[in-house]
C-alpha cells in the first residue's frame, strides 16, 4: 500500500475471463471525512461461489437479495471475505477505531475504503485469520437454524468443504441419533471424522449403500460385514446399522453438485426435510418427482444466508445472527481447515489449485504483505 498524489495505491484481483484472473492496481479516492481505511491481512476464497465465477458459470440474476452475486458481468472483482486493521480514520471518525481489526464483505484487495458502519469489528483475542470464516459460519448457522434439527434425529450432510463442515460442527452439538456426512474428497473426510460425526463417506459409497438397502432390507450380518470392510480403510463405521437400514430425517446438500439433489431424495425419509445451501449458478438441477418422491411428504426447502427465515424474523436480525456466529467461531476455531495460503500476486495459481486439484485444499487464504 503505497501512496500516490495524495491517494492509496491497491492491488485488486479481477476475474476477466473463464478461466482467468489478473492482478490489477488502481489508486483510491482521497478518505473522506466519515470513511476509514482497512488494510488487509488476508480473505479467504469461497471456493463454491468463486469457482462458478471463475468458470463463468453464474447467471445474470434478478433482483437478488445478494448484493455479491447479482449483476455480475467481466472483468470484475469479487470476493467477500476480508480481513484487516484500521490504518487511517477521516476526520469525523473516533480515532479509538485506529488499528482496530475488522472483518468486511469486500473483495479480494490489499486494502480498501469503507464506513465503519459497513464494517464488522473483531472480538477481543481474535486472529485475522479466524475472522476470514466469519461469512461461511454465518452461513452454517442460517443452515442450521432454517433445517432446526430435532432431539434424536438422523442427520446427513452432503457436501464436506468450509461450509459444510461448520455446519456439521454445529450439528454435533446437537443430541442426534446419527450425523453422517458425505464428500469425494479424503481430505475432507478426514477433517470430517475429527469432528467426531459418526461417519463420513464417499458419495459413491452412499449410492452403494442405498442400493443395499433397497434390494435386500433383510440383508445378513456376514454381507454387512463384507460391505463396510471392503469401504472402510482407514476407520470403521461407529453405528453402521442406524444408517445402512434407516433413512435420514433431515439431509444438507451443501456439495455444489446438481446430481447430489437427487442422492438426497433418495436418502430422506419420509416427510424428511431436505435443506439446500448449494448455488449451482447456470447448472441445472434435474430432480426426479416421479416414484418414491410422489408420495413421500419430504420438503425441499431453499437456505440462503442473504435474509433470514420469515418465522424468525420477528426474533432475529442480523445482528445476532452474526453474534451467534463470532460464538461459533470462537469454539469451532475453523482456522485448523487452511490448506494453503497464496500471496496476492499468486492469485492465477490459487484458483488453478481449487479447479484442477480441490481434493488437496479445504480452506484457500490470500495474504497481503
Amino acid at each position: 500500500m503505497q501512496g500516490t498524489m495524495g491517494g492509496v495505491r491497491r492491488k485488486t484481483i479481477y476475474f476477466t475471463a473463464p478461466g482467468k484472473v489478473e492482478l490489477g492496481e488502481e489508486t483510491l479516492p482521497a478518505l473522506g471525512a466519515d470513511e476509514v481505511l482497512v488494510e488487509t491481512i488476508c480473505s479467504a476464497i469461497s471456493a463454491g461461489t468463486e469457482m462458478l465465477v471463475y468458470r463463468g458459470e453464474f447467471p445474470q440474476l434478478q433482483d437478488s437479495q445478494d448484493s455479491f452475486s447479482s449483476d455480475l458481468k467481466y472483468p470484475c472483482p469479487y470476493g467477500y471475505a476480508s480481513a484487516g486493521r484500521i490504518k487511517e480514520i477521516g476526520a469525523e471518525v473516533d480515532r479509538s477505531l485506529l488499528d482496530r481489526l475488522v472483518f468486511g464483505f469486500q473483495p479480494h484487495a490489499s486494502c480498501f475504503l469503507t464506513s465503519p458502519a459497513s464494517l464488522i469489528f473483531a472480538p477481543a483475542s481474535f486472529s485475522a485469520e479466524t475472522c476470514s470464516f466469519l461469512p461461511n459460519m454465518e452461513t452454517a448457522v442460517n443452515l442450521v437454524q432454517d433445517a432446526a434439527p430435532i432431539l434424536g434425529e438422523r442427520v446427513l450432510v452432503m457436501g464436506q468443504g468450509v461450509i459444510g463442515l461448520l455446519a456439521a460442527s454445529l450439528l454435533k452439538e446437537f443430541p442426534l441419533e446419527a450425523l453422517v456426512t458425505a464428500d469425494p474428497y479424503p481430505l475432507r473426510r478426514k477433517a470430517s471424522l475429527e469432528i467426531g460425526v459418526t461417519d463420513s463417506f464417499d458419495p459413491e459409497i452412499m449410492r452403494q449403500m442405498e442400493k443395499i438397502s433397497n434390494t435386500n432390507s433383510q440383508s445378513s450380518s456376514s454381507s454387512k460385514s463384507s460391505f463396510v470392510s471392503s469401504t472402510h480403510t482407514n476407520s470403521p463405521p461407529k453405528h453402521s446399522v442406524a444408517y445402512t437400514q434407516k433413512k435420514f430425517d433431515l439431509t444438507f446438500e451443501l456439495s455444489g453438485s446438481p446430481s447430489a439433489l437427487n442422492e438426497a431424495i433418495e436418502l430422506t425419509a419420509f416427510s424428511g426435510r431436505i435443506i439446500i445451501g448449494s448455488w449451482y449458478g447456470e447448472k441445472r438441477a434435474e430432480i426426479d418427482l416421479g416414484g418414491d418422491f410422489h408420495r413421500s411428504r419430504i420438503k425441499l426447502i431453499s437456505s440462503q444466508v442473504s435474509s433470514i427465515a420469515p418465522e424468525l424474523r420477528g426474533r432475529w436480525d442480523k445482528a445476532r445472527r452474526f453474534a451467534v456466529a463470532w460464538e461459533a467461531l470462537r469454539r469451532i476455531q475453523p482456522q485448523k481447515w487452511i490448506t494453503h495460503r497464496f500471496p496476492i500476486e499468486q492469485a492465477h495459481q490459487a484458483y488453478q489449485l481449487l479447479d484442477n486439484n480441490p481434493q488437496d485444499s479445504i480452506q484457500v487464504l490470500f495474504t497481503y504483505s
